[in-house]
């Protein structure tokens, strides 16, 4: 096309000219720390998140390296505008990814505050979350959470800890029961805002997976 010809994309790692369809070089792909996590498996994030409330499998794409490609990639697309990498790294999690027999019902993204979304002028998940659906022919939701102005206390059933959650409270937005929720966000650390999530979604029956561009370990 005229403007991959006079701008062309470069590869985040070694800025050489890259095909439009691109995030990296072959090459560069090579030092991206992939998790290479089974969704069936008890990985470190399944073990992480479940400290925090109940979970089905996990998976995580990437690691979160403090220096790396995955975390500059990761900054592109919520800080630099570049909305195309997340369907990137749905490719990246369909090449990887199998859900064997435990195929999840619906996949929901952790929603943005309105205000920060209107900035940015759209939710890094959500491109992400709609190449991923048509690629496993799961249907998505962006509006099963609203984040709310609350503070709200949860509790773990595995951990006898209260832990209080501040500032990542969230509230169903629909009446959604009995499924097998895949809840997406991009980066977990601590897991409170997972946590956070992950217990609205609990309510009505419904059991819970999770998925993430990269887990901070």
């Amino acid at each position: 096309m005229l403007l991959d010809m006079f701008f062309p994309r470069r590869c985040v790692g070694c800025s050489q000219m890259i095909e439009s369809d691109k995030a990296v070089c072959d090459a560069c792909l090579m030092n991206i720390r992939f998790s290479y996590d089974d969704f069936g498996t008890k990985s470190e994030l399944w073990a992480k998140c479940n400290l925090l409330f109940p979970l089905e499998n996990a998976f995580a794409l990437m690691i979160f390296d403090e220096v790396g490609l995955g975390r500059e990639l990761i900054h592109q697309l919520k800080y630099d505008g570049i909305e195309s990498i997340g369907k990137i790294f749905a490719d990246w999690t369909a090449q990887r990814l199998n859900f064997g027999e435990d195929k999840p019902d619906l996949l929901v993204t952790i929603p943005l505050h309105p205000k920060k979304q209107r900035i940015r002028g759209y939710n890094q998940l959500h491109l992400y979350a709609e190449e991923l659906s048509k690629f496993y022919d799961i249907p998505f939701d962006h509006q099963a959470l609203k984040r709310v102005k609350f503070q709200r206390k949860a509790q773990a059933k595995r951990n006898a800890e209260e832990r209080k959650i501040k500032g990542q409270a969230f509230a169903l937005n629909k009446d959604i029961r009995g499924k097998h929720i895949l809840l997406i966000d991009d980066v977990i650390t601590t897991g409170n805002t997972m946590s956070a999530a992950a217990w609205e979604l609990l309510k009505n029956e419904n059991k819970l997976s999770i998925l993430v561009m990269a887990v901070d370990l």
